[in-house]
């Protein structure tokens, strides 16, 4: 292999109004192919930052890529280079637009030349007048992912795990080519796995998936794997290897998988936002359309996009859960204590997956204590359960599910703790008992270890306050399903010292769990509005709102399940149970419901089964007459619509946040979104709770102002 050096864009300076932007260099360089095969041209972007500072496209790095791209084609015309190819820095090719440069857009002109841009660049890629290849060498996401696509072919070294178009996801479309191309290489019923269903689970794929449907030609070993790509493109031009492309769906397929993905929108996300309708509208498109009038119409609709609050609400999400491994307020991790061995006190289906996740994350050994053998057994099997479902995934080794195995045991001895760095409690929502069961591990543990508590509700100041050293004493509120959901919200009691803090957040991190320090105040922050919420719902079914019209009336929120199905999801008796808990906390804003005490009395499921896999569970209508049956007098005034339970539903949650923040249960209205998103999975296009209240207005109708600056979550209007 053999390669001179040097950039077109050298000699083509580009102008650079905007500073802030950190430009992703295109840098071009010759490259022998073997065989007698000629020269090809090997284009890398690198932003000239380590592997730490992800490579993305603004509009200088745009322009810079344009120009190498027009010189390069220049040399191609004249006969000098037989094949161009573009790939990455160590361990990414491009992980897309630069949303930070997105979201200062001020006007839709400027939004629909973003989108010109790119396409402009990418044209140069299948009209280079040779072929093109993309040697997909790392992280590859939406206009990353796209430079690749507008490529002839492509190649994926072994080892990457992040190729996908997330833009849908962060109130976007694919916007350089995606929504035209995915479908004609793919299909069009893959494609909208790849556009929609796989960025609203957040799920990338690997290299070996990608190939598997088309997205990429080959999967190469990544230890040589530019040299393999190199070889790999001169057996192609030589035509040595031969790379088959599917036929177009016909027609008939084309609009019936369509029509069904239009009908699940409508299903799920209810019309909430505009991005995942608008990529469909492209893609239900792209069949007929030809390139041309697909990019022009995927620019009119980035450029819409982009001027729409739900963007901006989504890039605001997306900062706050990129910037959530640095926590708010967390001491220097420097204090936090050493632990080589954890105990957890409680065998149940919580303290199993707790269990769990620490062995494997942590590596150290884990004993679960309870009362009887029966329960620890249930316990042991509910984890080695789990972790024969990762083994039989390929998420885990047969050699790491034998290590987590080997370091998880059960005890009903509460001796064999006393070696523990960290005991956490994971038993029934009681105060008392969890106080009992706190004394009774202080006597057995080291005055240096950390005692936690994974209360969902419940004051962790009351909890620690008989104990001769309560300063030990930290919240770790985990949530289920404990290995899924990303958020712990780590509990500062009254008297929890820095020390204890500090390893609260550093099991947090170790855990790989995003940490948010939070006051101990009733239900913290998620449960807190979450239950407040359902809360509402049924108050509005006790005062005459039929049950189906108030399980309808959030869909504008476009939230991951209707409230019932929540219900459903946490327990009934477990959310009658917080609801109870928090109303002699904090009041009748938590209403009292005498049909939900009577349905979770009689033990009465409260949905329905899906009526599709994916689709949501609606609430069992019959469930009616059990609150009719419990109301003691008439409904005073007119049963609510569907928009009138939404507006008490969000009047409840602004007046519990402008309470929070009174309190300092957070320390900003960001940590609150954050929580949301995190905790509770609502979507990056209300920015997690309070962008949306902003937005709505009820921010400042209720509280008199503004939770965010206009600008931070939305366009910024004059």
């Amino acid at each position: 292999m053999s390669a001179t050096t040097g950039t077109p864009s050298d000699q083509q300076p580009v102008e650079r109004p905007n500073r802030t932007e950190r430009v992703s260099h295109a840098l071009a360089r010759d490259v022998r192919l073997p065989g007698g095969a000629g020269t090809l041209v090997l284009v890398t972007i690198d932003n000239g930052l380590d592997h730490t500072k992800p490579t993305t496209f603004g509009p200088l790095g745009i322009a810079e890529l344009t120009a190498t791209l027009t010189a390069v084609r220049a040399r191609v015309q004249a006969g000098e280079v037989q094949a161009v190819a573009v790939t990455g820095k160590p361990y990414f090719l491009a992980a897309g637009a630069d949303l930070t440069q997105v979201a200062t857009v001020t006007s839709r002109d400027d939004a629909l030349a973003l989108g010109r841009g790119g396409h402009a660049a990418y044209a140069l890629l299948h009209d280079m007048g040779a072929p093109t290849f993309a040697f997909v060498n790392g992280v590859a996401l939406g206009g990353g992912l796209e430079l690749a696509l507008n490529c002839d072919y492509r190649t994926a070294a072994a080892d990457v795990r992040a190729l996908a178009l997330p833009e849908t996801g962060l109130g976007l479309v694919p916007g350089w080519g995606g929504a035209y191309v995915v479908p004609r290489l793919v299909g069009v019923q893959t494609a909208l796995d790849v556009i929609l269903a796989r960025p609203a689970a957040n799920k990338p794929f690997s290299a070996q998936e990608a190939a598997r449907i088309g997205l990429v030609d080959v999967v190469l070993d990544a230890a040589d794997f530019l040299e393999e790509s190199v070889r790999w493109a001169a057996r192609v031009l030589t035509g040595e290897v031969e790379v088959p492309r599917r036929e177009l769906d016909d027609e008939e397929t084309w609009h019936a998988v369509t029509r069904a993905a239009r009908e699940r929108l409508d299903a799920t996300i209810h019309g909430s936002r505009p991005a995942p309708y608008r990529a469909l509208d492209l893609v239900a498109a792209a069949r007929t359309a030809s390139r041309e009038e697909a990019f022009a119409a995927e620019d009119e609709a980035l450029a819409d996009l982009i001027m729409s609050d739900e963007m901006r609400a989504s890039v605001y999400a997306f900062g706050l859960v990129s910037g959530g491994k640095r926590p708010v307020g967390a001491p220097d991790r420097a204090l936090a204590r050493p632990v080589t061995r954890v105990g957890i006190v409680g065998a149940g289906l919580m303290a199993a997956q707790i269990a769990l996740l620490l062995a494997q994350r942590l590596g150290v050994p884990v004993v679960m204590r309870d009362l009887d053998d029966e329960r620890v057994a249930a316990g042991l099997q509910a984890v080695a359960a789990g972790v024969e479902r990762l083994r039989s995934t390929g998420r885990m080794s047969d050699a790491a599910a034998s290590r987590v195995l080997g370091s998880v045991h059960g005890t009903t001895d509460l001796a064999d703790l006393a070696g523990c760095d960290l005991v956490i409690e994971a038993v029934t929502e009681v105060l008392a008992l969890k106080k009992r069961v706190f004394a009774e591990v202080e006597q057995v543990v080291s005055p240096e270890a950390v005692l936690a508590t994974n209360t969902s509700a419940l004051s962790v100041t009351q909890m620690a306050a008989d104990l001769q050293h309560p300063e030990r004493v930290v919240g770790l509120h985990f949530f289920n399903p404990v290995a899924a959901m990303p958020l712990v919200e780590v509990i500062h009691a009254e008297h929890t010292s820095p020390e204890a803090l500090a390893t609260g957040f550093a099991v947090a991190a170790q855990l790989r769990k995003t940490a948010v320090l939070v006051a101990d105040r009733p239900g913290f922050v998620v449960n807190r509005l979450l239950v407040l919420l359902l809360g509402v719902i049924v108050d509005a079914v006790e005062k005459g709102t039929p049950v189906e019209v108030a399980d309808r009336a959030l869909r504008p929120l476009g939230l991951p399940m209707p409230p019932f199905e929540l219900f459903d999801l946490v327990g009934p008796a477990v959310g009658l149970h917080v609801l109870t808990s928090l109303r002699e906390d904090l009041g009748e804003r938590f209403p009292r419901s005498p049909g939900l005490e009577k349905l979770v009395a009689d033990g009465t499921r409260v949905v329905l089964p899906a009526p599709a896999k994916g689709l949501p569970k609606p609430v069992d209508p019959a469930i009616q007459a059990t609150f009719d049956a419990t109301r003691t007098s008439a409904p005073a005034g007119e049963p609510l619509d569907e928009a009138g339970v939404l507006d008490a539903v969000l009047t409840a949650l602004t007046v519990e946040v402008g309470h929070m923040l009174d309190e300092g249960v957070v320390a900003t209205p960001q940590q609150i979104d954050l929580c949301m998103i995190l905790g509770a999975g609502w979507g990056f296009h209300l920015g997690g709770l309070t962008p949306y209240l902003d937005r709505t207005g009820y921010s400042e109708r209720i509280l008199g102002r503004r939770l965010l600056e206009p600008g931070v979550a939305s366009v910024l209007r004059s």
